[in-house]
């Protein structure tokens, strides 16, 4: 068996890695790579390998740094399965979707540019009906529920506890004779989150591909996210202004939600308006709502005792852009949630532009920022920030809130990896991290035994 990383190779984006058994291919996820245009396009647009030669693809989650590649993949020539739970099948069927639309609203408007200069008009990575097409491919296992990959592989899925659906993957590989075993995480989450489950453990294994997205970094306690939020949102209210939120349209706007509905059951949430401003956000938490076999006992509490937990009194779900547009002109104190989490597209840019420049208002940041992305100089408090090709200068408050956060932190990485038996494990490959938060797991592994631990480079390949 040889393993061979392809993508989040010392960065956070683009998952995919290359397992080679009996003479076949098994791709572990297949994500977009997100970063400068012209890096991404370059990594994005063309595989490593030919996608005809891949046999099978196990897909751990719908996030689309780990997705959003797929469509690509079958329009370039796969025709095998892409195995994943049904709830990520589902919001897979919106998001890859979205993702395709997003291409091809890129790709229109920097061909506007290009006819102006009279330049090569591009053509987008893929198209929603390459989406489409790629949803035709995918075949849903429940977790825990062992299932053929390709001849000599079989592999389980066990509930990562990071979005909804999301699995850590464990493959038995047999060949030549002999039985290996091999984890892999996909993205972890972090115990006692609202919503979903705490991630559960895959068992020992001889080899792990772990994330390490906040190695050495720790997060505030989840119990400390209502409260976190309630003083932000009541700080801003009390200075007349808004609070503006970009957040994930899959796991993130869902649990600032559940908050805001808590907050509004004990009555100690103000009452201002609350926008949702994400179509993609309000159909993936239809979704949410299909699949209770995902959520914990604390949400199943809710839903006993409410009829809808992600949904409240003062709470509006904006569909149209006509409808999001509008709510430029309100002056009141309010609540918009809204996408893209990193501030790169979607409507979120739109509430930026016309908010950033008030001093009463506030940006609130509640998931990961990668680096060379809007969300990042947010974050980093840049006074001056480009929105839409012109220069704005930032008096809006920003507070970024570490508690909401979906993925494990240091210590939490290290809780997780540290229920593998050590002297079982003889290998641990870090991959989806910066190589600074990589080598603060690594060292935090090599204290507690685990000594043999890679931080693999794009296109390495390693026997097993």
């Amino acid at each position: 068996m040889t393993i061979e990383f392809e993508g989040a190779a010392r960065t956070v984006t683009g998952s995919m890695h290359v397992v080679h058994a009996s003479g076949r291919r098994v791709l572990l996820d297949c994500g977009l790579f997100q970063g400068h245009r012209e890096e991404a396009n370059r990594r994005n647009g063309t595989f490593p390998f030919e996608p005809a030669s891949v046999d099978a693809v196990v897909l751990s989650h719908a996030h689309i740094d780990h997705s959003g590649n797929l469509p690509r993949l079958v329009k370039q020539g796969y025709e095998g399965p892409i195995y994943c739970t049904p709830a990520t099948r589902d919001l897979c069927s919106i998001m890859l979707t979205d993702s395709g639309f997003i291409q091809e609203k890129d790709a229109e408007f920097v061909n506007k540019k290009h006819q102006r200069l009279h330049q090569p008009l591009i053509q987008p990575l893929y198209t929603s009906h390459d989406a489409d097409a790629a949803m035709k491919n995918f075949l849903a296992i429940p977790y825990d529920r062992d299932f053929d990959v390709i001849p000599g592989v079989t592999a389980k899925f066990v509930d990562a506890g990071h979005i909804l659906g999301s699995g850590s993957v464990r493959l038995t590989v047999k060949e030549n004779g002999s039985t290996k075993t091999l984890g892999f995480t996909g993205d972890i989450g972090r115990w006692n989150m609202p919503i979903i489950r705490d991630p559960a453990f895959l068992g020992d294994v001889e080899m792990l591909i772990s994330e390490s997205t906040y190695g050495g970094i720790l997060h505030d306690p989840p119990g400390d996210m209502d409260k976190q939020l309630l003083d932000v949102l009541n700080r801003t209210f009390a200075r007349g202004g808004k609070a503006i939120v970009p957040a994930f349209s899959v796991g993130r706007t869902q649990d600032i939600v559940f908050s805001l509905h808590k907050m509004k059951d004990t009555g100690v949430l103000p009452d201002v308006p609350i926008y949702v401003d994400s179509p993609l956000a309000i159909n993936a938490t239809d979704i949410f709502k299909k699949h209770p076999e995902c959520f914990d006992d604390e949400m199943r509490q809710h839903i006993l005792q409410h009829h809808d937990p992600l949904g409240l009194s003062r709470l509006v779900y904006v569909r149209s852009a006509e409808e999001s547009k509008k709510l430029n002109d309100r002056k009141e104190p309010c609540i918009i949630i809204s996408a893209s989490g990193m501030c790169e597209a979607g409507r979120i840019l739109h509430h930026l532009a016309n908010n950033i420049g008030d001093p009463h208002n506030t940006i609130l940041i509640v998931g990961y920022q990668a680096e060379h992305t809007l969300g990042k100089r947010l974050v980093d408090r840049w006074e001056e920030v480009r929105i839409f090709g012109e220069i704005y200068k930032r008096r809006a408050e920003v507070v970024a809130l570490n508690s909401f956060s979906a993925h494990a932190d240091g210590n939490e990485l290290l809780k997780y990896i540290g229920q593998f038996n050590p002297s079982q494990l003889q290998k641990i490959f870090l991959v989806h991290g910066e190589l600074e938060r990589q080598q603060a797991l690594l060292a935090g592994l090599s204290e507690r035994g685990y000594c043999h631990v890679e931080i693999p480079v794009r296109g390495q390949k390693f026997e097993a």
